[in-house]
């Protein structure tokens, strides 16, 4: 391979730096925590279907900022990847609201009652962040 090449492919993973500073970035690395503390409560309980839930979240959250991070949703066009996004936020919003129900009505341990208020605050960063790319796509007018 020649040193062109090596170099074109290196270009093409280029790291987008203003999607981090964001406001849309900032939320998925909160939402990334928060989902991680959820995590690490549940894991602290024992709980195993409350860790599967939120470790599916981490590793679909994660998988999205990485898309945007280095710009793969530009080159992987085949799917509109802001709806995707926006129906990610959505079904997590409302998986974490129901799980959190469940696990504050059904266990008595603090650290499942700790990681249902966080999967709270989880589910609140999550409507926000729905919120703003609906918002984004259904606003989105033509520039004069």
């Amino acid at each position: 391979m020649s040193s062109k090449e090596g170099e074109a492919s290196a270009a093409t993973f280029e790291l987008n730096k203003s999607f981090l500073m964001s406001t849309r970035g900032a939320l998925k690395i909160a939402e990334i925590v928060v989902v991680f503390v959820a995590f690490l409560c549940y894991a602290i309980a024992s709980r195993p279907p409350y860790i599967a839930a939120t470790v599916i979240e981490l590793l679909l959250t994660c998988g999205l900022l990485l898309l945007y991070l280095f710009k793969l949703d530009k080159a992987l066009s085949f799917f509109i990847w802001p709806l995707v996004d926006l129906l990610n936020s959505a079904f997590a919003l409302v998986f974490m609201i129901i799980l959190s129900i469940v696990a504050l009505s059904t266990d008595t341990l603090k650290a499942t009652i700790a990681g249902a208020i966080v999967g709270f605050m989880c589910a609140g960063l999550w409507g926000v962040d729905g919120f703003l790319l609906f918002k984004k796509i259904s606003f989105n007018y033509r520039r004069t």
